[in-house]
């Protein structure tokens, strides 16, 4: 399971996020993700999405469903296809795009952008830095990532901003597992 914490300038509230992969076969899975404001003690958000990797065609595709508190549930369908710059995979062009339509199917929330990713492995020792530089094409702004191991920075041009510190947690024969450290459960 990967969990963090993650705080943004808009809701000026820490959010505790958790996210689960459970595979149904070597290419499709099942993600459950979901999401605590600890300001308020309310779920944010949860979601159920099924989704599918092509690797011959470097393209996922997902459906499920996403609960918001301000919306409600509502149907996701998303895409993404990612294109090499790079032999060595370091340098990436990705089209991704997330369409939302709420119970009556009409509809709701259309989300695409095109990014640039660039990861450097071992950046220093037992560090691997991911940038990422993009557009998000619907609200025509620009946006940039800046990823080292678990920490994240996400800006845009309007402003807005987030950070974040994910853990990875698995449980693996009765033991639990954080980052590689065994602990009893």
């Amino acid at each position: 399971m990967e969990t963090s914490l993650r705080y943004s300038g808009d809701s000026k509230a820490l959010r505790v996020h958790a996210k689960e992969k459970f595979p149904i076969d070597s290419k499709t899975y099942l993600q459950v993700q979901g999401e605590l404001d600890t300001k308020t003690g309310v779920p944010n958000n949860f979601c159920a999405m099924m989704r599918h990797f092509y690797a011959d065609l470097s393209t996922s595709l997902g459906v499920g469903l996403r609960y918001d508190r301000r919306e409600k549930v509502r149907y996701t369908l998303r895409g993404k296809k990612s294109f090499l710059v790079t032999n060595d995979d370091s340098v990436n062009f990705v089209v991704k795009g997330r369409y939302d339509v709420d119970q009556e199917f009409k509809g709701r929330k259309s989300e695409g952008a095109a990014e640039f990713t660039y990861k450097i492995l071992n950046f220093r020792r037992d560090q691997d830095v991911r940038l990422k530089v993009g557009y998000e094409v619907l609200e025509k702004v620009p946006y940039l990532q800046i990823r080292e191991n678990n920490w994240t920075l996400n800006a845009d041009m309007n402003g807005r901003w987030n950070c974040g510190n994910a853990t990875y947690v698995s449980m693996v024969g009765g033991m639990l597992h954080l980052k590689g450290e065994e602990f009893a459960s």
